[in-house]
């Protein structure tokens, strides 16, 4: 065989940011410069705002900026971007049509019939940008320009005449458009081209997501990716890749700080594990959760509590009352409650909010309690159950110790749950209530553990202001888990006031 000849190694990409927070994640690093973009989406999506951000994030680098725009007078973007705090210096504004521009009697185009030329609108454009020399460019809007070219045939000229031109003069441009056109050959003209989308539910904040539908020699992060708009401008949320954060961790079993709940799940809570806290209403899931975040506190180790469905204080004086004070921790900083508002946000943000309690707080312990206000607020989202499947796989990868509480309806016979996540969890501790002695008490039991040889037995629960007690195997009942046991013996059970692993 001849010789092949040798392989030329590829261009480095001279990348700049986008200056979205999140976005340049999806774009590997950000855009490519010196190129043409586009951003698609309906009015209120967001684009004005991101296009704003671009700009400014190059002001802010020593890059000039160039506003074109059809759609929107100097005046109005400058209060569009005070209401975010901002201010336009360093960024020229250029209004391309003006009044006598959309005079019908003038019939005005933006470009000349001739294919050869250009229109004195767009020359007006080519002299400002040879004098100015801007690094970026942002043309709002594509829907404008459309109707001014009056033909399809035309607009394309138009886009392809003004993507040359840019590129002569190595300018990286973000078009902005409506994405209302049926023309598809405007996606193979842009080097990117990002969409934004926006639904409303009934009830909440409106749900806004994006998605890159080409970025051409760039491997971007592809699928839905959440956002938000809100004052200080547009915020993105990649989702979540799990395989993209793996390492080891050793799985050395930790305490809860009880011995007898440690002896029925093994040995205690593993690293890198997460476990399911499932019960009714009222069963003592919370304080269990807390008892074992307390032990890891404890240890030294930093916590996330993130509280769904009762306030804040509330869980800090029930915690007080069962002797398990976790203000100190809290003033140190070592815990944190986000108490969450999940009507609000989209699992894209929630999952963000996650990742940065463990890679910029440091948590290696994660409490949800609970799931069930989570799934309630977001009846009609697809794949939620995958999407905590990834959050779960990342929080293991990460050495993490999960703890998750989810309610069941129901309190004795029939007890059932919104959603099943048995077959995502590492283990499963499971509470029920039971009549004994004219009293309700409570029984718990491990069902499951990946990483430990648990007990299969069955204990009594208690919350006391001792704090929380684990008592002896309920030996002598049958049917505790239905809720209605049959009473077979003389077993002793926990007595008020009893310490844990007290003798009656």
């Amino acid at each position: 065989m001849a010789d092949l000849p040798p392989t030329t190694p590829p261009a480095r990409r001279d990348i700049i940011s986008v200056g979205v927070p999140g976005l340049d994640e999806i774009l590997a690093g950000g855009l490519t410069r010196g190129r043409l973009y586009l951003m698609e989406g309906t009015p209120g999506t967001g684009k004005t705002t991101l296009g704003l951000q671009f700009l400014r994030d190059g002001v802010a680098r020593g890059e000039r900026g160039l506003y074109v725009t059809l759609s929107e007078s100097g005046d109005e973007l400058r209060a569009n971007a005070a209401s975010h705090g901002w201010s336009l210096d360093g960024i020229e504004l250029y209004e391309l049509v003006n009044d006598l521009g959309l005079d019908p009697d003038s019939e005005q185009s933006v470009l000349h019939p001739s294919e050869l030329e250009l229109g004195e609108t767009v020359r007006d454009v080519i002299g400002m940008i040879d004098d100015l020399r801007p690094d970026r460019v942002v043309f709002d809007s594509l829907s404008e320009l459309r109707l001014l070219a009056q033909n399809p045939l035309r607009y394309r000229r138009q886009v392809l005449a003004m993507k040359q031109m840019f590129a002569a003069r190595g300018c990286t441009v973000m078009l902005l458009d409506e994405g209302t056109s049926e023309d598809v050959q405007l996606h193979s003209i842009a080097h990117g081209v990002i969409v934004l989308e926006q639904s409303r539910r009934g009830f909440g904040a409106a749900r806004r997501r994006l998605h890159v539908l080409k970025m051409r020699g760039v491997k971007f992060h592809g699928g839905m990716h959440d956002f938000t708009l809100d004052t200080g401008g547009v915020e993105v949320f990649p989702s979540l890749v799990a395989d993209d954060h793996g390492a080891v961790y050793p799985m050395i079993p930790a305490s809860t700080g009880s011995p007898e709940l440690d002896s029925l799940l093994g040995g205690g809570l593993a690293p890198a594990t997460n476990t399911l806290l499932l019960g009714p209403s009222g069963v003592g899931k919370t304080t269990t959760a807390i008892r074992c975040m307390l032990s890891a506190l404890q240890r030294g180790q930093r916590a996330s509590y993130f509280l769904f469905d009762e306030g804040r204080q509330t869980m800090l004086t029930r915690a007080r009352s069962l002797g398990m004070s976790l203000d100190t921790y809290l003033a140190t900083g070592q815990l944190v409650i986000d108490e969450v508002e999940p009507a609000e946000f989209s699992p894209g943000e929630f999952t963000c909010r996650v990742r940065r309690t463990v890679e910029v707080g440091g948590a290696g312990f994660v409490v949800f309690d609970s799931l069930n206000a989570y799934i309630h607020a977001m009846p009609g989202e697809e794949y939620l159950v995958l999407q905590m499947h990834e959050l779960l796989n990342y929080l293991n990868q990460k050495g993490v110790t999960t703890l998750l509480v989810l309610g069941q309806h129901g309190v004795v016979g029939d007890v059932r749950s919104d959603i099943d996540l048995s077959y995502l969890s590492d283990g499963i501790l499971l509470f029920r209530y039971f009549e004994a002695c004219g009293e309700v008490r409570t029984a718990l039991s491990v069902l499951k553990s990946r990483v430990n040889a648990h007990e299969r037995t069955i204990r009594e629960l208690k919350l006391s202001p001792a704090g929380l007690q684990v008592g002896d195997a309920l030996t002598d009942f049958l049917g505790v888990l239905s809720g209605l046991p049959t009473y077979e013996g003389d077993g002793p059970l926990l007595p008020e006031g009893a310490k844990a692993g007290e003798a009656p």
